[in-house]
């Protein structure tokens, strides 16, 4: 099947020939027909398989007819909107929304917080029929008064699962509140579970459920290795990996915004080209970040999983888990950074002795025994050179010193015996 088949026009067809494909994949051939029919769609399918075009191309051929290129800020009323839990997703779907649409005369924004808010504000005011937006920043949009939801034809909720069941719910249903009841909804995701469903069902009308592939399943294009690893020489197993299978870049996921700036540091100092994004940068370090590892600047990407989902970093060939996610559905998302779009990928899990129940949940959730293996050399339990992991004397000075003596850096000298009747009395014993 091509593109040409799906009902698409031809200033679409000719943006998504501009970049490169020429078949749609499984999850596109489902829902591009699906959305152009109006109807309400939970679509799940594995990270890397093309979600985002989509809804998005759909939802450029559904606002094509009404597309005008008058000033009239009247005349580009917001007429679909696109949420996601976070703005990385939020800035690449935009980037995906303006590629497509490169043909077309709609405008589209994207806002996301973090960043100053006046740029975003006149922006919307000059009139946008597509929106991507996080839900707090949108929300004080909202409070601004520089946007208005009334006329929302569309609403998608991308990564659906995060956007409902992290604390996003109650943003939610106060954008819900303000958008037409009379809309199409769509939500997208790589993981749906029992309990995210029901929560779908209070927002969606009838809907059609599109599932391309079994329920949280892993690409076959990646192949997963777990290696064990005893916690305290994860880092020089990361760094042997890197050198040994002369990676060119890869991706570094740990759960902690303290772990991840920490680990990049060292891997700098260990002569790598390391940086790190989490969530206590700003938005402008994180893209610039971002911008240098997607244009091969940067080799090593350590992050939180504020980059487990949406990222698209084009044939990137390795994902390492240096922390094993607490919640098993990211691991999935995680290892979808690579395998993208037919490529082959390979994702490494350093597993610790202290995260087997990570492990065993993970492998619960994907329905399969991943195989652990040892680093040749990191074995637990065997002897680390003096470099790797230093001993107690190295860390600690334990030359015994004479009674009274003290460290020459303190100004060594034998302390003088006091008698114990001019001791004050604090000092003096109470029976």
């Amino acid at each position: 099947m091509s593109f040409a088949e799906l009902g698409l026009s031809e200033e679409i067809l000719r943006a998504v020939a501009d970049q490169g494909y020429s078949e749609p994949t499984p999850i596109q051939q489902q829902a591009i027909p699906a959305v152009l029919s109006g109807r309400d769609i939970l679509a799940a399918a594995q990270t890397g398989t093309g979600k985002t075009a989509g809804f998005t191309l759909p939802i450029l051929r559904r606002l094509q007819p009404q597309a005008n290129n008058s000033h009239s800020p009247a005349m580009h009323p917001v007429r679909a909107l696109i949420l996601t839990p976070t703005r990385e997703l939020a800035d690449q779907v935009g980037d995906s929304v303006k590629l497509y649409g490169k043909h077309l005369p709609l405008r589209s924004s994207v806002v996301f917080g973090g960043v100053n808010i006046e740029p975003q504000t006149r922006e919307l005011r000059a009139g946008v029929e597509i929106l991507v937006a996080t839900p707090g920043r949108l929300l004080d949009h909202v409070q601004q008064k520089s946007v208005n939801l009334s006329r929302v034809e569309v609403l998608v909720m991308d990564e659906a699962d995060r956007m409902l069941d992290m604390g996003f719910l109650p943003d939610i249903r106060r954008i819900l509140a303000l958008l037409p009841a009379n809309r199409q909804t769509l939500l997208f995701s790589a993981t749906f579970s029992p309990e995210i469903k029901k929560l779908a069902d209070q927002f969606l009308k009838t809907p059609l459920l599109i599932e391309v592939a079994r329920q949280n399943q892993t690409s076959e294009q990646i192949e997963q290795r777990v290696h064990s690893v005893e916690l305290w020489r994860k880092r020089s197993v990361l760094a042997q990996l890197v050198r040994k299978h002369q990676i060119p870049q890869v991706i570094v996921f740990c759960n902690t915004r303290h772990g991840a700036e920490k680990l990049s540091r060292d891997l700098v100092r260990d002569g790598f080209s390391a940086d790190a994004i989490h969530g206590e940068k700003s938005q402008q370090q994180r893209l610039a970040t971002l911008a240098e590892f997607k244009e091969g600047r940067l080799a090593i990407l350590v992050a939180t999983d504020v980059a487990a989902r949406g990222l698209d970093i084009d044939q990137l060939p390795f994902v390492v888990n240096y922390d094993l996610p607490n919640a098993p559905e990211d691991y999935v998302h995680r290892i979808g950074r690579t395998g993208r779009a037919g490529s082959k990928g390979i994702a490494i899990s350093l597993v610790a002795p202290e995260e087997q129940k990570q492990l065993a949940a993970i492998e619960k959730l994907v329905k399969q025994s991943l195989p652990v293996s040892l680093v040749q050399g990191f074995e637990p339990g065997t002897t680390p050179p003096a470099k790797e992991k230093p001993s107690p004397a190295a860390l600690f000075h334990t030359t015994q010193l004479p009674v009274g003596e003290r460290p020459a850096r303190f100004g060594a000298r034998r302390a003088e015996q006091v008698p114990a009747l001019l001791l004050p009395p604090r000092y003096l014993r109470q029976d």
